[in-house]
Protein backbone atom coordinates (compact mmCIF):
# COMPACT_ATOMS: atom_id res chain seq x y z
CA UNK A 1 0.00 0.00 0.00
CA UNK A 2 1.73 3.49 -0.89
CA UNK A 3 0.63 7.11 0.97
CA UNK A 4 0.45 10.25 -0.37
CA UNK A 5 3.33 13.02 0.83
CA UNK A 6 4.87 15.89 0.32
CA UNK A 7 8.72 15.47 -0.04
CA UNK A 8 11.83 18.14 -0.18
CA UNK A 9 14.80 17.39 -1.82
CA UNK A 10 17.88 19.55 -1.33
CA UNK A 11 20.80 19.07 -3.86
CA UNK A 12 23.56 21.17 -3.18
CA UNK A 13 22.38 24.61 -3.64
CA UNK A 14 19.25 23.62 -5.31
CA UNK A 15 15.31 23.39 -2.83
CA UNK A 16 12.73 21.25 -5.03
CA UNK A 17 9.37 19.43 -3.84
CA UNK A 18 6.50 16.94 -5.31
CA UNK A 19 3.71 15.24 -4.18
CA UNK A 20 4.72 11.25 -4.30
CA UNK A 21 2.70 7.80 -3.33
CA UNK A 22 5.53 6.20 -1.62
CA UNK A 23 5.71 2.85 0.16
CA UNK A 24 5.74 2.15 3.78
CA UNK A 25 9.83 1.35 3.39
CA UNK A 26 10.20 5.02 3.22
CA UNK A 27 9.74 5.99 6.52
CA UNK A 28 12.33 6.09 8.88
CA UNK A 29 12.56 3.99 12.16
CA UNK A 30 10.32 4.68 14.98
CA UNK A 31 7.85 2.42 17.39
CA UNK A 32 4.75 3.94 16.70
CA UNK A 33 2.95 4.68 13.02
CA UNK A 34 0.15 7.28 13.17
CA UNK A 35 -2.55 7.85 10.54
CA UNK A 36 -2.58 11.37 10.03
CA UNK A 37 -5.34 13.46 10.01
CA UNK A 38 -4.39 17.00 9.88
CA UNK A 39 -1.32 18.92 10.37
CA UNK A 40 -0.50 22.44 10.37
CA UNK A 41 1.56 25.51 8.82
CA UNK A 42 3.79 26.81 10.72
CA UNK A 43 6.57 29.69 9.88
CA UNK A 44 9.18 27.06 10.42
CA UNK A 45 7.85 24.77 8.09
CA UNK A 46 7.67 27.22 5.56
CA UNK A 47 11.37 28.42 6.25
CA UNK A 48 12.31 24.31 6.12
CA UNK A 49 10.82 24.22 2.12
CA UNK A 50 11.40 27.74 0.93
CA UNK A 51 15.22 28.27 2.53
CA UNK A 52 16.28 24.73 3.28
CA UNK A 53 19.01 25.56 5.94
CA UNK A 54 16.88 23.94 8.52
CA UNK A 55 16.28 20.64 6.43
CA UNK A 56 18.66 18.37 8.22
CA UNK A 57 18.44 15.49 5.58
CA UNK A 58 17.28 14.74 1.84
CA UNK A 59 14.58 13.77 0.95
CA UNK A 60 12.41 14.93 3.57
CA UNK A 61 8.65 14.95 4.79
CA UNK A 62 8.56 18.27 5.99
CA UNK A 63 5.80 19.09 8.75
CA UNK A 64 6.38 19.93 12.22
CA UNK A 65 3.40 19.14 13.88
CA UNK A 66 0.87 15.87 13.61
CA UNK A 67 -2.13 14.37 14.69
CA UNK A 68 -4.10 11.37 13.97
CA UNK A 69 -4.83 7.83 14.98
CA UNK A 70 -2.15 4.82 16.05
CA UNK A 71 -2.16 2.38 14.00
CA UNK A 72 0.63 0.57 14.82
CA UNK A 73 2.66 0.36 18.71
CA UNK A 74 5.28 -1.22 19.75
CA UNK A 75 4.91 0.90 23.17
CA UNK A 76 2.29 -0.64 25.43
CA UNK A 77 1.39 2.93 26.46
CA UNK A 78 -0.35 3.76 22.80
CA UNK A 79 -3.19 1.24 21.89
CA UNK A 80 -4.31 0.87 18.21
CA UNK A 81 -6.77 3.84 17.36
CA UNK A 82 -6.19 5.71 20.15
CA UNK A 83 -6.00 9.48 19.36
CA UNK A 84 -2.60 11.56 19.67
CA UNK A 85 -0.28 14.50 19.14
CA UNK A 86 3.12 15.11 18.07
CA UNK A 87 5.02 18.15 17.63
CA UNK A 88 8.35 19.14 17.05
CA UNK A 89 11.21 17.80 18.41
CA UNK A 90 13.28 16.47 14.99
CA UNK A 91 9.93 15.85 12.90
CA UNK A 92 9.65 17.29 9.44
CA UNK A 93 13.14 18.47 10.25
CA UNK A 94 15.89 15.37 10.87
CA UNK A 95 12.70 13.30 10.75
CA UNK A 96 9.50 12.84 8.37
CA UNK A 97 7.30 14.43 9.32
CA UNK A 98 2.97 15.45 9.24
CA UNK A 99 2.48 16.21 5.75
CA UNK A 100 2.02 12.50 4.73
CA UNK A 101 -0.87 10.66 5.14
CA UNK A 102 1.15 8.66 7.70
CA UNK A 103 4.09 9.28 9.80
CA UNK A 104 6.00 6.53 11.89
CA UNK A 105 7.94 8.44 14.75
CA UNK A 106 9.63 7.61 18.15
CA UNK A 107 6.61 6.98 20.75
CA UNK A 108 8.48 9.43 23.43
CA UNK A 109 7.30 12.15 20.88
CA UNK A 110 3.81 11.50 20.90
CA UNK A 111 1.34 12.37 23.25
CA UNK A 112 -2.36 11.79 23.85
CA UNK A 113 -5.01 14.24 22.63
CA UNK A 114 -6.27 15.55 25.72
CA UNK A 115 -9.81 15.24 26.44
CA UNK A 116 -11.49 18.45 25.14
CA UNK A 117 -9.80 18.40 21.75
CA UNK A 118 -10.28 17.39 18.74
CA UNK A 119 -7.79 16.08 16.47
CA UNK A 120 -8.35 19.05 14.24
CA UNK A 121 -8.94 21.51 16.88
CA UNK A 122 -5.45 19.93 18.16
CA UNK A 123 -3.37 21.18 14.69
CA UNK A 124 -5.67 24.33 14.63
CA UNK A 125 -3.24 25.19 17.85
CA UNK A 126 -0.41 22.63 16.46
CA UNK A 127 3.21 23.97 17.70
CA UNK A 128 1.75 27.86 17.35
CA UNK A 129 -0.99 26.77 20.00
CA UNK A 130 2.01 24.90 22.12
CA UNK A 131 4.44 27.71 21.69
CA UNK A 132 1.33 30.53 23.10
CA UNK A 133 0.79 28.31 26.30
CA UNK A 134 4.56 27.85 27.22
CA UNK A 135 4.70 31.51 27.16
CA UNK A 136 1.58 32.51 28.79
CA UNK A 137 2.76 29.91 31.83
CA UNK A 138 6.14 31.11 31.96
CA UNK A 139 4.78 34.74 32.47
CA UNK A 140 2.46 33.80 34.60
CA UNK A 141 5.47 31.90 36.73
CA UNK A 142 6.90 34.77 36.56
CA UNK A 143 4.14 36.90 38.41
CA UNK A 144 2.43 37.99 35.91
CA UNK A 145 -1.22 38.84 36.76
CA UNK A 146 -4.21 40.25 34.85
CA UNK A 147 -4.73 43.13 37.35
CA UNK A 148 -1.02 44.46 36.79
CA UNK A 149 -1.45 46.19 33.35
CA UNK A 150 -1.70 45.78 29.71
CA UNK A 151 0.10 42.84 28.29
CA UNK A 152 1.48 43.29 24.36
CA UNK A 153 1.64 41.00 21.94
CA UNK A 154 3.38 41.80 18.22
CA UNK A 155 2.75 39.97 15.10
CA UNK A 156 -0.34 39.26 15.71
CA UNK A 157 -2.17 37.98 13.16
CA UNK A 158 0.71 34.99 13.19
CA UNK A 159 0.01 32.07 14.12
CA UNK A 160 1.49 32.30 17.65
CA UNK A 161 0.30 35.70 18.23
CA UNK A 162 -3.45 35.72 17.63
CA UNK A 163 -3.98 32.63 19.40
CA UNK A 164 -2.25 34.48 22.15
CA UNK A 165 -4.25 37.67 21.93
CA UNK A 166 -7.34 35.37 22.24
CA UNK A 167 -6.02 32.69 24.90
CA UNK A 168 -4.67 35.98 27.11
CA UNK A 169 -8.16 37.86 26.58
CA UNK A 170 -10.25 34.42 27.61
CA UNK A 171 -7.89 34.95 30.72
CA UNK A 172 -9.24 38.39 31.39
CA UNK A 173 -5.91 40.52 30.76
CA UNK A 174 -5.96 43.59 28.56
CA UNK A 175 -4.50 42.94 25.19
CA UNK A 176 -2.44 45.53 23.23
CA UNK A 177 -2.17 43.92 19.71
CA UNK A 178 0.69 45.23 17.46
CA UNK A 179 0.74 44.41 13.49
CA UNK A 180 1.61 45.74 10.03
CA UNK A 181 -1.51 44.91 8.48
CA UNK A 182 -4.34 48.08 8.51
CA UNK A 183 -7.31 45.93 7.22
CA UNK A 184 -6.69 43.34 10.37
CA UNK A 185 -7.82 45.64 12.91
CA UNK A 186 -11.27 44.67 13.21
CA UNK A 187 -9.86 40.99 13.31
CA UNK A 188 -7.50 41.58 16.25
CA UNK A 189 -10.61 43.27 18.24
CA UNK A 190 -12.85 40.22 17.29
CA UNK A 191 -10.81 38.02 18.76
CA UNK A 192 -9.48 39.41 21.93
CA UNK A 193 -7.63 42.88 21.76
CA UNK A 194 -8.42 45.80 24.01
CA UNK A 195 -6.29 48.04 21.48
CA UNK A 196 -4.61 47.51 18.09
CA UNK A 197 -1.13 49.50 16.84
CA UNK A 198 1.07 49.67 14.05
CA UNK A 199 4.33 47.49 14.04
CA UNK A 200 6.07 50.44 13.64
CA UNK A 201 4.89 51.96 17.07
CA UNK A 202 6.63 48.54 18.10
CA UNK A 203 10.26 48.94 16.44
CA UNK A 204 11.71 52.05 17.45
CA UNK A 205 15.62 51.41 18.03
CA UNK A 206 16.23 50.43 21.40
CA UNK A 207 17.43 53.85 23.03
CA UNK A 208 20.69 53.88 25.39
CA UNK A 209 18.16 53.93 29.04
CA UNK A 210 14.52 52.55 29.21
CA UNK A 211 11.38 54.69 28.15
CA UNK A 212 7.94 54.97 29.90
CA UNK A 213 6.68 52.40 31.21
CA UNK A 214 4.01 50.60 29.09
CA UNK A 215 3.48 46.88 29.64
CA UNK A 216 3.05 44.49 32.50
CA UNK A 217 4.05 41.60 29.98
CA UNK A 218 4.71 40.87 26.66
CA UNK A 219 4.85 37.46 24.49
CA UNK A 220 7.12 37.95 21.40
CA UNK A 221 7.10 35.61 18.33
CA UNK A 222 8.89 38.26 16.38
CA UNK A 223 12.46 39.30 17.66
CA UNK A 224 14.32 41.93 16.51
CA UNK A 225 13.93 45.48 17.19
CA UNK A 226 10.22 45.13 18.44
CA UNK A 227 11.71 42.78 21.20
CA UNK A 228 14.33 45.70 21.72
CA UNK A 229 11.58 48.43 22.45
CA UNK A 230 9.84 46.13 24.72
CA UNK A 231 12.50 45.23 26.52
CA UNK A 232 12.67 49.41 27.25
CA UNK A 233 8.74 49.54 27.54
CA UNK A 234 7.99 46.85 30.13
CA UNK A 235 7.20 47.84 33.53
CA UNK A 236 9.18 47.11 36.56
CA UNK A 237 9.32 43.53 37.17
CA UNK A 238 7.37 42.99 34.11
CA UNK A 239 8.76 39.76 31.26
CA UNK A 240 8.52 39.03 27.77
CA UNK A 241 8.79 35.96 26.59
CA UNK A 242 10.07 35.46 23.16
CA UNK A 243 9.70 32.25 20.83
CA UNK A 244 10.34 33.48 16.88
CA UNK A 245 12.49 35.51 15.42
CA UNK A 246 10.19 36.83 12.02
CA UNK A 247 11.62 40.65 12.45
CA UNK A 248 14.70 39.79 13.03
CA UNK A 249 17.52 37.37 15.25
CA UNK A 250 20.03 40.50 16.32
CA UNK A 251 18.37 42.23 19.36
CA UNK A 252 19.62 46.17 20.52
CA UNK A 253 19.82 46.76 24.80
CA UNK A 254 21.63 47.61 27.38
CA UNK A 255 21.58 46.08 30.98
CA UNK A 256 19.24 48.96 31.85
CA UNK A 257 16.19 47.81 31.63
CA UNK A 258 17.27 44.23 33.81
CA UNK A 259 19.06 46.12 36.22
CA UNK A 260 17.02 49.39 36.73
CA UNK A 261 13.72 47.68 36.59
CA UNK A 262 14.23 43.91 37.10
CA UNK A 263 12.98 43.36 34.11
CA UNK A 264 13.16 39.49 32.85
CA UNK A 265 13.21 37.80 29.49
CA UNK A 266 11.90 34.67 29.17
CA UNK A 267 13.06 32.11 26.81
CA UNK A 268 10.21 29.68 25.14
CA UNK A 269 11.72 26.23 23.85
CA UNK A 270 8.91 24.41 22.21
CA UNK A 271 11.23 22.08 20.48
CA UNK A 272 12.80 20.36 23.06
CA UNK A 273 10.78 21.38 25.72
CA UNK A 274 10.33 18.15 28.56
CA UNK A 275 7.40 16.01 28.57
CA UNK A 276 6.15 17.29 31.45
CA UNK A 277 5.82 20.35 30.25
CA UNK A 278 4.51 19.84 27.07
CA UNK A 279 1.87 17.66 28.64
CA UNK A 280 0.92 20.51 30.93
CA UNK A 281 0.58 23.33 28.19
CA UNK A 282 -1.35 20.51 26.27
CA UNK A 283 -3.89 19.82 29.17
CA UNK A 284 -4.11 23.77 29.60
CA UNK A 285 -5.27 24.27 25.42
CA UNK A 286 -7.97 22.08 26.10
CA UNK A 287 -9.32 23.42 28.99
CA UNK A 288 -8.54 26.81 30.61
CA UNK A 289 -6.61 28.28 27.87
CA UNK A 290 -8.66 26.82 25.07
CA UNK A 291 -9.18 29.16 22.38
CA UNK A 292 -12.40 30.59 21.04
CA UNK A 293 -11.36 30.97 17.51
CA UNK A 294 -12.12 27.38 16.70
CA UNK A 295 -14.99 28.50 13.96
CA UNK A 296 -13.14 32.07 12.71
CA UNK A 297 -12.59 32.98 9.42
CA UNK A 298 -8.94 33.12 9.70
CA UNK A 299 -8.76 29.11 9.88
CA UNK A 300 -7.75 27.78 6.53
CA UNK A 301 -7.90 24.56 5.69
CA UNK A 302 -5.61 22.88 2.55
CA UNK A 303 -4.69 19.27 0.74
CA UNK A 304 -0.84 18.92 -0.06
CA UNK A 305 -1.44 20.47 -3.27
CA UNK A 306 -2.01 24.07 -2.08
CA UNK A 307 0.93 23.96 0.40
CA UNK A 308 3.25 26.34 -1.69
CA UNK A 309 1.04 28.57 -2.33
CA UNK A 310 0.34 28.95 1.44
CA UNK A 311 4.63 28.69 2.46
CA UNK A 312 5.01 31.72 -0.13
CA UNK A 313 2.15 33.82 1.17
CA UNK A 314 3.57 33.06 4.79
CA UNK A 315 7.17 34.07 4.29
CA UNK A 316 5.71 37.47 2.38
CA UNK A 317 3.58 38.18 5.89
CA UNK A 318 0.88 37.82 4.12
CA UNK A 319 -1.28 34.90 6.12
CA UNK A 320 -3.67 35.53 9.18
CA UNK A 321 -4.63 33.09 11.39
CA UNK A 322 -3.67 29.52 11.18
CA UNK A 323 -3.76 26.76 8.38
CA UNK A 324 -4.61 22.98 8.77
CA UNK A 325 -3.72 20.42 6.56
CA UNK A 326 -5.71 17.75 5.66
CA UNK A 327 -4.32 14.73 5.24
Amino acid sequence: MSYKAFVLYKEENSLHHKIENLEEAYWQDGDIWIDVAYSSVNYKDAYVVKDGSLAETSPLIPGIDLAGTVRESNNPSFQKGQAVIATSYRIGTGHHGGYAQVARIPSEWVIPLPDGLTLKEAMILGTAGLTAALSIQKLENNGLTPDQGPVVVPGATGGVGSLAVNMLSNLGYEVIAGTGKDDKKQYLLQIGASEVVNRQDLQEEAPSSPQKAKWAGAVDPVGGNTLSYILNTLKRGGSVATSGFTAGTNVQTTVFPFIGRGVNWLGIDSVTCSMKERTDAWHRLATDLKPTIFQNESIQEVTLEELDHVFEAMLAGKTTGRTIVAL
